[in-house]
Order: C-alpha cells, then sequence, then structure tokens
C-alpha cells in the first residue's frame, strides 16, 4: 500500500512540475524532471518510507543518519544546487564551493519547489509556502548568484502569484 501511495505522490509532483515547466517553455525538463525517482535505488527507499506529509528521504536520514535516496537523486538531477556543489582549491570553510546553476536548473527548481509545497501542503498552499520553506534553510551551501535569482523568484510568486511569475519567466528571463 505504501508503494501505491508513494508513487501517486511522485507522479502528481512530477506531473505539476511538468506543467509548470510547460507554462514557461521548459518542455525538455518537465518531461525528464526526476526520473531517477522511479529507479529502485531511490523508489524502494520511498516506497519504505512513504508518510505522505513530507519527503521519504527525511524519514530515511533519521532512521539511517543519511539518505542513500537522497545522494542518488542530488547525483543525476541538475536542478538541485546541490549537484552543483564541489571541493575547492581556494580557502573555502570545509573546503565545498558551490557553482552557480545554470538559469533553466533554477526555474526548474522553482518548479520543483512550489510542486513539492502543493503535494506536502495540500488545501493548506498558497504561493506564499515555497518561500517560507526556502527561508527556514535559506542557510544552505548556494552559489550567491543561484540564491539571489531564486529568492526573487519565490518572493515574486509569494507576491504576484504564479500567473505573473511564469509569464516573467517566460517572457524576460528565458529571453535572455
Amino acid at each position: 500500500m505504501k508503494a501505491w501511495e508513494h508513487l501517486k505522490t511522485i507522479t502528481y509532483h512530477k506531473l505539476l512540475v511538468m506543467q509548470g515547466c510547460f507554462q514557461v517553455g521548459l518542455y525538455w525538463q518537465g518531461i525528464f524532471h526526476d526520473m531517477s525517482k522511479f529507479m529502485p535505488s531511490e523508489f524502494l527507499v520511498g516506497a519504505k518510507y512513504f508518510q505522505g506529509n513530507r519527503s521519504p528521504n527525511n524519514a530515511e536520514r533519521e532512521d539511517k543518519g543519511y539518505s542513500a535516496a537522497w545522494l542518488h537523486h542530488k547525483g543525476r538531477n541538475k536542478h538541485h544546487f546541490e549537484y552543483w556543489i564541489d571541493y575547492s582549491s581556494r580557502e573555502v570553510e570545509g573546503g565545498m564551493a558551490p557553482a552557480p546553476m545554470p538559469v533553466r536548473y533554477v526555474i526548474e527548481m522553482l518548479m520543483d519547489r512550489i510542486a513539492a509545497s502543493k503535494v506536502y501542503e495540500k488545501q493548506n498552499y498558497n504561493d506564499s509556502k515555497p518561500l517560507i520553506y526556502f527561508m527556514q534553510g535559506k542557510d544552505c551551501l548556494m552559489h550567491p548568484k543561484t540564491k539571489k535569482q531564486l529568492t526573487i523568484l519565490l518572493m515574486m510568486l509569494a507576491k504576484e502569484g504564479e500567473e505573473a511569475t511564469f509569464s516573467y519567466i517566460r517572457h524576460v528571463i528565458l529571453k535572455k
């Protein structure tokens, strides 16, 4: 039963991201978003730890101290800022340095955050939820340029809504 619920959840999430990506013209990314979630290394863990109100990766992390499914996922999906973190030869805390994300992946990350908020917040969702969630973890190791781009879009979404934000992305950001 948990496997079925997990399949419905990730499929619905994927559909929401696809709809958002299509609205701004990122068709390829909309179609192929999160395909790794259907691989056994992610799907079986997701089914095992499925709860319906948050990512199963968090439950796996609590159980094991890390999430093997997340490590697999972030290494295959360029819309996660963690994909863009590398070792640095410069003097950086911990030796890790974030690289700036190409704008199309920043946009896909926005769509991913909107979809995740809709999936987990359900009827409590509003356009400020993705910004609120982002602000809770804003001290992440994200490149400053990427963080600025994402923050601007999340704030626009919260203030002006999806239609205006998606129009801005399609007609201004992706036209550059």
